[in-house]
């Protein structure tokens, strides 16, 4: 295949994907809001709820790594098509079981784990084969895409999950969810992903424990790799403070109504599509960890601006619009912090080992949700919410200038510092 038509079907792939997450995501969301008001309607527990989020993280923390070496050493359109066509099937059963037994909490979380599974598959291999699918000058581009549909989908899919509650059962979820998976499953079959593959034709297949052992090989010689996972997996446990401590502060000890505290969250997916949007129409960052390393500390610092109004007397209008801006800065700067690193990751990472660091990365992120949940419930109920928010915050900033120390960014980024040096010399 020649240059442009190779380019022509990168175009191609970047509509499709993007189309097909976006479908994707809105029918998940849909069936995930409407399942979670359906089971706190049937049992009223709140712990029946907790079980199925568990369900929803747990299952794809322990299975991303295995999904990241089958990613590596088998076809991903294959992986990804069974993936999905899993996610189908099971929906399926969970409707025909709906229909000859009835509804049950117990098949609902059966269900539950299996999609989850089903969705490890699918997204570690996806975001593996990203920079096969299009040109590399266009990877920004890409990744902005793929984050624009999940930010379009989070917004779209519990007002689309509201709006349906109230005049359809269950089994409708189910089924716009298989109708949103099966128009993704053919979209998805129409897509080359060795478009842009540097890898020889035939891959030698690893068993799976060699293949992880070999994935951990590589990124222990990876010191950048190493550093990004590192900061990814303390980042992810500390911004549990904003996780659990935001609701906590905003509903329970500022008396924020959840209607308002509604629009407070949808404010931070809005945060996500407009940086979505930006980096899209943008070109691409020159020094990926160095604008990261920025991001970081803006977002610490406005962590530490979030307990104002447990610190100043604010009327309830002000307290609401002052966490709509700020809820809408963290998505801005997370975005500012992932956006770069995932372009930088898929091009630093070898191909025959992107999928086993990808899953590693989500096995270590997802891990430490929970945990930091769980911690910081704790802190909150025993200590100051404003002593933890800016103790969380210090320990951010640290954290930042130790592992992204200039070292390191030089190291990462040596064309960049290079220049940067070279035009200082010409102008001195």
């Amino acid at each position: 295949m020649d240059e442009a038509a190779k380019y022509k079907k990168a175009t191609y792939h970047l509509w499709t994907f993007t189309a097909s997450k976006l479908i994707a995501m809105l029918g998940t969301n849909v069936l995930s809001f409407g399942i979670s008001l359906y089971i706190l309607a049937m049992t009223g527990s709140a712990t029946s709820f907790a079980t199925n989020m568990i369900c929803s993280v747990l299952p794809r923390a322990l299975v991303a790594p295995i999904a990241g070496h089958v990613a590596d050493n088998y076809p991903k359109k294959r992986t990804i098509l069974l993936a999905q066509a899993g996610t189908i099937l099971t929906v399926g059963g969970l409707l025909l079981y709906t229909e000859t037994v009835g509804m049950s909490v117990y098949a609902i979380y059966v269900a539950t784990v299996v999609n989850t599974i089903c969705s490890a598959f699918s997204g570690v291999t996806f975001s593996s084969a990203i920079a096969t699918l299009v040109n590399p000058e266009r990877l920004q581009r890409a990744i902005s895409f793929n984050q624009l549909s999940v930010s379009v989908a989070a917004i779209g899919g519990p007002i689309i999950g509201g709006m349906m509650y109230g005049f359809f059962s269950m089994k409708v979820f189910l089924i716009v969810n298989m109708i949103a998976y099966s128009i993704a499953f053919l979209l998805e079959a129409t897509m080359n992903f060795t478009l842009y593959s540097t890898r020889d034709g035939d891959v030698k297949k690893e068993k799976i424990w060699e293949g992880l052992t070999s994935g951990f090989r590589y990124i222990k010689q990876q010191k950048v790799i190493k550093t990004v996972m590192w900061m990814s997996l303390w980042i992810n446990l500390f911004f549990s403070a904003i996780v659990v401590g935001g609701t906590y502060i905003i509903i329970e000890l500022l008396k924020v109504k959840s209607t308002h505290f509604g629009f407070i969250e949808a404010s931070g997916a809005f945060g996500m599509l407009i940086a979505s949007i930006y980096f899209a129409t943008r070109a691409e960052v020159k020094a990926p960890l160095r604008f990261s390393k920025i991001s970081l500390l803006l977002l610490a610092g406005s962590l530490s601006l979030a307990v104002l109004p447990l610190l100043m007397k604010l009327s309830y209008l002000t307290i609401v619009i002052f966490y709509i801006v700020i809820y809408f800065i963290f998505a801005i700067f997370e975005m500012g912090i992932n956006m770069p690193i995932g372009v930088y990751m898929q091009k630093l990472i070898s191909e025959e080992f992107r999928g086993r660091v990808f899953g590693l990365m989500e096995t270590m992120a997802m891990s430490l949700m929970p945990i930091g949940m769980l911690v910081y419930g704790i802190l909150y109920d025993t200590l100051p919410a404003t002593a933890i928010l800016l103790s969380t915050s210090a320990i951010i900033v640290t954290i930042t200038l130790v592992l992204l120390r200039t070292s390191v960014l030089k190291e990462a980024h040596p064309e960049f510092y290079n220049k940067e040096i070279v035009t200082e010399s010409v102008t001195n």
